[in-house]
């Protein structure tokens, strides 16, 4: 089976991210990825969360200190003069965050009536929302209205409500709630449908008491659930302690025009949840924080919706694209920084714009860049190391393996950059080449070239040399770089002397072949040259440039006149440590005007 092409993965692992961060904003089943979201959704409602006083609602808070002076439970007669107290005070509406399952005395239960009946008053009941073996069917459901279906509407399975007594009441709110799989409320039903009627929440139903009509639902789910901003932590309200309205000491201008909530924070009667805030938060800040939220929407206070989803996709798209670009251009190490600082504008985003949308995913991007950083990094970063190992691969037919790996360890910024070095430089070539293929064929022609030229770069390798280049029936090479070696010339000298051994075993091979022998022509000399990577934007190559280079060529020129195969100059001979020579007297090489003294090697003689 053929494997896919790196250009086609380069071009799909961004494709994938990018398809990933979208199909996190469409809607789906509970998933490891919807956990992910509510904890960084929760992460920025603690941050966002101000204690700017909450001034239109009053907080009637059942404490621990209202229960020593009044011990729970209380009377009808007690929540009724409760409750007439904060009318009598100018309450705007007033919510029991309290259900009063069965009748009472008979006096209090009347009051209660005739308050919830006639004034702007609002009970509790509560809606079951999980299909249970046996339905919860406590009491009698009152107020809602007549809905044929549950469209826009949560719908319920059970309920428990207040007595038969209080079922004539028009404004009843419901408290139920659905926490999340891992235990924290985030959502109420803001109305909830169960058996032809739609109820609303107890925060909507106090507006509807007081005359205050539901504008659009912003951002609300199909399934009527809509998400609790909690922009407010409970010392953002004002609160008042019910035994102190009860006794008289609550100031009446604390109550006037304001929207009321009674309910308990009081640990001993239990109505604590899970919420963003806290694990352990009173239930009240639910309805308080929800009231909050409908009283900023309706009077046009309310962060502007935007559109998150789309938002998340461009934001992923466009580091998709970027990573399409650096990914194969930059360093890993450059992309893993990247793709964290992708990240972390992100988050920065999201935090915006979690106020304007509730329903986008925050994770959606994130998990588009973790598969990035997983396999995109990864494959490319692999991809970078098969060039290098094929680049070295090559780089070690040219240079030898010992001087490939010390150039690593050099650590040097740009081991090929052009800079000035004391080398050694060796031309070689074949003397009658022409005269030797002309008479062969084309095949026979190639396979000598190629067995003359192993003769050569074989010994070089051998030697450390770097091999600058071919010339069709011969090679330059040189030492001293791009590692400066103090020992060029010996090892140039040691390459020549390896060299005329190759040639002389290949060239009896060819005589008993019925050939014609072969004789190499070696130009050596040493001194300092211009070194590193030359050429222009479409091709380069790695070469050595001056003087000492061109010396070498006439000394291999200058071979043909002499019965020795290696010529050597001055400089050479004046760095070599290791290596006698013979003098071949002074001689005026082509193109230069001073003659110079000429030397071969003493075993080559």
């Amino acid at each position: 089976m053929r494997l896919p092409s790196a250009s086609f993965l380069h071009l799909t692992i961004p494709l994938a991210a990018l398809l990933l961060a979208a199909w996190a904003q469409l809607p789906r089943g509970p998933s490891a990825l919807d956990a992910a979201d509510e904890w960084l959704r929760d992460r920025f409602v603690v941050a966002q969360a101000v204690d700017t006083l909450e001034t239109r609602i009053l907080v009637v808070d059942i404490d621990e200190t209202s229960l020593a002076a009044h011990p729970w439970p209380w009377s009808r007669e007690r929540l009724a003069e409760l409750v007439e107290t904060l009318l009598g005070d100018g309450a705007r509406g007033v919510a029991l965050d309290i259900i009063q399952g069965e009748p009472g005395d008979p006096g209090g239960d009347a009051r209660l009536a005739v308050l919830a009946q006639q004034g702007p008053v609002v009970l509790a009941q509560v809606f079951d929302y999980e299909q249970r073996p046996q339905p919860l069917r406590f009491g009698q459901p009152a107020g809602g209205s007549k809905a044929d279906t549950a469209a826009g509407a949560a719908a319920a399975y059970g309920y428990m409500a207040n007595h038969a007594g209080l079922a004539a009441a028009p404004h009843v709110g419901n408290i139920g709630v659905l926490p999340d799989p891992d235990g924290v409320l985030r959502r109420v039903p803001m109305y909830t449908w169960f058996e032809g009627r739609r109820y609303p929440t107890l925060a909507r139903a106090l507006l509807d008491c007081c005359g205050e009509p539901p504008k659009v639902a912003q951002g609300a789910r199909e399934d009527g659930f809509v998400r609790v901003p909690f922009t407010r932590s409970l010392d953002a309200y004002l609160v008042a302690k019910a035994g102190d309205v009860l006794d008289g000491r609550v100031d009446p201008s604390l109550v006037a025009g304001r929207l009321v909530l009674i309910g308990s924070s009081s640990l001993s009667i239990g109505d604590r949840v899970a919420s963003p805030l806290g694990r352990n938060s009173a239930g009240l800040l639910v309805h308080a924080a929800m009231l909050t939220t409908l009283l900023d929407r309706d009077s046009g206070l309310a962060p502007a919706p935007w559109p998150g989803r789309l938002l998340a996709v461009l934001f992923a798209a466009a580091v998709a694209a970027l990573a399409s670009l650096t990914f194969a251009r930059l360093s890993a190490a450059f992309n893993v920084l990247m793709l964290g600082a992708a990240a972390l504008a992100w988050l920065a985003l999201a935090y915006g714009l979690s106020a304007h949308d509730a329903h986008f995913s925050v994770s959606g991007p994130l998990l588009a860049i973790l598969f990035l950083l997983a396999v995109g990094v990864p494959f490319h970063w692999q991809l970078a190391q098969s060039g290098s190992r094929r680049l070295l691969d090559t780089m070690r037919r040219y240079v030898a393996g010992e001087v490939v790996d010390e150039l690593l360890r050099s650590g040097l910024k740009d081991p090929l950059a052009p800079r000035s070095l004391q080398v050694t430089t060796l031309i070689a070539d074949m003397q009658g080449y022409t005269t030797q293929v002309e008479s062969l064929p084309v095949e026979e022609a190639a396979r000598l070239t190629t067995d003359f030229l192993d003769c050569l770069t074989r010994p070089v390798l051998e030697q450390r040399g770097t091999l600058d280049k071919y010339t069709g029936d011969g090679l330059v090479a040189f030492w001293g770089a791009p590692i400066p070696n103090d020992e060029h010339a010996d090892l140039a000298l040691d390459a020549a002397a390896h060299i005329l051994r190759e040639v002389t075993m290949l060239s009896r091979a060819r005589v008993r072949a019925g050939g014609q022998p072969l004789r190499v022509r070696i130009g050596i000399e040493s001194g300092p040259a211009m070194v590193g990577d030359y050429g222009t934007a479409f091709r380069s190559i790695y070469t050595a440039v001056g003087d000492s280079v061109n010396t070498a060529s006439r000394l291999e020129q200058a071979a043909r006149d002499f019965p020795y195969d290696v010529i050597i100059g001055e400089g050479t001979v004046a760095y070599a440590r290791r290596h006698r020579f013979i003098s071949l007297g002074q001689h005026t090489l082509r193109g230069k005007e001073h003659p110079m003294q000429l030397y071969t090697l003493e075993a080559a003689a």
